[in-house]
C-alpha cells in the first residue's frame, strides 16, 4: 500500500490500491478469527476441566512501555483472554479468581513463603534472572535454598492464592 501511495500520491484511491486494502483487511480478519477460535477452545478446555481458575491481573500498559516486551505484549491477547474466561466460567457456574496485580507470584517461594525484594541478597527476579545467577527459568530461594522452575513456582503460588491459604512467612536464614 505504501508503494502504491508513493507511486501515485495524489490519487492513491485507484482500483489496484482498493484491491490491496481489501486483501490486507481480509488477512487481518483471518488472523483475528484464528486467534478468537484458539482462545475460545483454550478457555472452553479450562472451564470444563477446572472448577476454580486463578489468573493474574497484569499491568499490561506498563509492560507495553518496556522495549523488550512491547511487541510480544501487543500481539498477546491478555484482555480478550480474561474477558472470555470470565464469561465462559460465569456461564458454566465456575469460579474465576483474579490475583492482585501486586501479588509476588514469581518473587515468592512456594515452599517457605520467602519473598525476594530489591534489598534481599540476590535482588528481585527480572527477565534476566536474579543478580547472582542470571538464569531466567530457575527460581532459587535464599531462605530454604530450594531450586525450582520459575513458572512452576509461580503456578504453585497462584494455586495457594486461589485456595485461600495464608501466605507462609519465611525469614532468610543467613
Amino acid at each position: 500500500m505504501n508503494r502504491k501511495r508513493r507511486a501515485n500520491h495524489h490519487h492513491y484511491w485507484t482500483k489496484n490500491y482498493r484491491n490491496i486494502v481489501a486483501k490486507l483487511n481480509r488477512a487481518h480478519q483471518h488472523i483475528n478469527d484464528l486467534q478468537q477460535d484458539l482462545l475460545n477452545k483454550f478457555c472452553h478446555f479450562l472451564v470444563t476441566t477446572y472448577d476454580v481458575i486463578c489468573i493474574e491481573d497484569l499491568n499490561v500498559n506498563g509492560m507495553k512501555m518496556s522495549k523488550k516486551m512491547a511487541k510480544g505484549v501487543q500481539r498477546s491477547l491478555f484482555r480478550r483472554f480474561r474477558t472470555t474466561i470470565t464469561y465462559m466460567a460465569a456461564w458454566a457456574g465456575k469460579t474465576v479468581i483474579v490475583a492482585d496485580r501486586w501479588f509476588p507470584s514469581t518473587q515468592r517461594c512456594s515452599r517457605c513463603g520467602y519473598v525476594k525484594t530489591k534489598e534481599s541478597y540476590g535482588g528481585k527476579m527480572t527477565l534476566a534472572g536474579d543478580a547472582i545467577h542470571h538464569d531466567h527459568d530457575t527460581y532459587r530461594c535464599y531462605a530454604c535454598e530450594a531450586v525450582m522452575n520459575r513458572d512452576e513456582n509461580a503456578v504453585e503460588n497462584l494455586r495457594q492464592y486461589a485456595a485461600g491459604l495464608p501466605p507462609k512467612t519465611g525469614k532468610p536464614s543467613r
